[in-house]
């Protein structure tokens, strides 16, 4: 893996440690010369993963929409910055120049790039790892609701599957290393419908 973007808040959340796994995952990207790509600004969980990597010797890409430059305060000192005119291209960007995909806390933006590329992946426009950092238990609700999606029936086990899930940053990064990625039936049914 030569890239990976990063989908966290441009908030910190009420916990230290949400800031600190968000700059000590940077740290490590920047110490296993994966360069971070990521949504450009300064704030927030987002800014602290990419001073991660800038304060350790690495390389960040950012993509930002033009009307968020001032809302999220751009990254001044970004090994690249990429102003894009949508949210969407935003997402299509990002995922075009990473190998991975880590999901960090945050809130809606954040878990509608993760099911974004979930269900890119899912129909099969990627083959790409997707972790999520789980710190603190952040994602342990979300987890039984996918969990709950499986048990009526409206996500294959496969699917669910598609996601790397992890509370420790070493751990998830050797798991995505040596990902690969499950089959997948994209055949619907007009129970899936």
């Amino acid at each position: 893996m030569n890239s990976i973007v990063v989908f966290c808040g441009a908030g910190e959340g009420t916990l230290p440690i949400f800031k600190e796994q968000a700059f000590a995952l940077g740290t490590l990207l920047a110490q296993k010369q994966i360069r971070l790509v990521y949504g450009g600004a300064k704030i927030g969980l987002m800014g602290a993963v990419a001073e991660g990597v800038l304060q350790n010797g690495g390389q960040v890409t950012g993509v930002i929409p033009s009307f968020l430059l001032t809302v999220e305060v751009a990254h001044p000192q970004l090994s690249e910055l990429i102003e894009v005119p949508s949210m969407h291209e935003r997402k299509r960007i990002m995922q075009e120049k990473s190998d991975a995909i880590i999901t960090l806390p945050g809130g809606f933006g954040t878990l509608e790039e993760l099911f974004e590329m979930l269900t890119w992946s899912q129909l099969g426009l990627h083959q790409k790892p997707i972790g999520i950092l789980n710190t603190n238990g952040f994602y342990d609700s979300l987890l039984l609701q996918i969990q709950q999606m499986q048990t009526y029936g409206f996500l294959k086990k496969e699917n669910a599957d598609l996601i790397i899930i992890e509370t420790n940053l070493e751990a998830l990064l050797e798991k995505m290393s040596t990902y690969k990625k499950p089959s997948t039936d994209l055949h619907i049914t007009s129970q899936q419908t």
